[in-house]
């Protein structure tokens, strides 16, 4: 029989004090990346875990804030016939036009990631910079706009509503405007699917401000300059690391923002 492919939650039954109920729990399983392109043959280069559904996105993404291609030439599920039928649609393969500009550091794990890492082998902030993309030169957001910014992208987090169990990315103009929306138990997968939806759909991926339902890390500082955002606004704190990197690649970095509130670290 043919797998169904996985959705974003499940049911479960849980107990909570003397009443059994159904619940729904985000779904987080493991998708392996492959790449190729014209004389290579397909290679594991990442393995993470994620929320199934925009895996193509998450893929094309990835790709793109890793530095390794601009753009892709197409992302297809992969169809081994050595495949497991439970990983028919957790095993996918990125093309390419040509040879990537760099392979990603690889781990002894064989570049094995939780749904809680992004840096992917990033060891310092001059590493990070070697992907930058171009500055930013249009507009940004007034403090206003920002404060905003969480509100309007909570409305969109349907997973969320369901589970409480996801992450969320946006993009958005410099007039408030929410270009695209992802969820992922993973907060770097959910911004690698934004830049990922744009670029499928042939629209430039950086925006006036990138804004994340949780902290501002180093992980998603990387990919909101990697894919040459103009400022990235975070609910949740920043970190030592996260604020030098913007600092240093000139990205508006805002921390703890709320209806009531935004700090402004760069």
């Amino acid at each position: 029989m043919k797998e169904r492919r996985p959705g974003p939650s499940v049911r479960v039954r849980v107990t909570e004090g003397d009443r059994t109920r159904e619940d729904r729990v985000v779904t987080e399983e493991p998708l392996e990346i492959r790449l190729q392109w014209p004389g290579a043959p397909a290679r594991r280069v990442w393995v993470t875990m994620r929320t199934p559904g925009h895996d193509f996105e998450l893929a094309a993404g990835w790709v793109r804030h890793e530095g390794l291609a601009p753009r892709v030439h197409g992302v297809a599920y992969c169809t081994d016939e050595t495949l497991a039928p439970d990983q028919e649609f957790n095993v996918l393969t990125v093309t390419l036009d040509g040879p990537p500009a760099s392979l990603p550091h690889q781990h002894e794990a064989q570049s094995a990631g939780s749904s809680a890492c992004g840096v992917c082998g990033r060891d310092s902030v001059d590493d990070a910079l070697a992907t930058t993309g171009r500055p930013w030169t249009g507009d940004l957001p007034t403090e206003e706009v920002v404060r905003g910014l969480p509100g309007l992208l909570r409305e969109r987090q349907k997973v969320f509503d369901r589970t409480g169990g996801v992450h969320a990315a946006g993009l958005a103009t410099a007039t408030g405007d929410l270009l695209v929306v992802r969820e992922d138990v993973g907060r770097h997968n959910a911004v690698d699917k934004v830049t990922g939806a744009r670029m499928l759909a042939g629209e430039p991926e950086a925006g006036a401000a990138l804004v994340v339902s949780g902290r501002a890390g180093f992980e998603l500082v990387q990919k909101a300059v990697a894919a040459g955002t103009g400022a990235l606004v975070a609910v949740g704190a920043p970190t030592s690391l996260a604020v030098d990197l913007a600092r240093r690649a000139g990205l508006v970095l805002y921390g703890f923002t709320s209806a009531d509130r935004a700090v402004r670290y760069t």
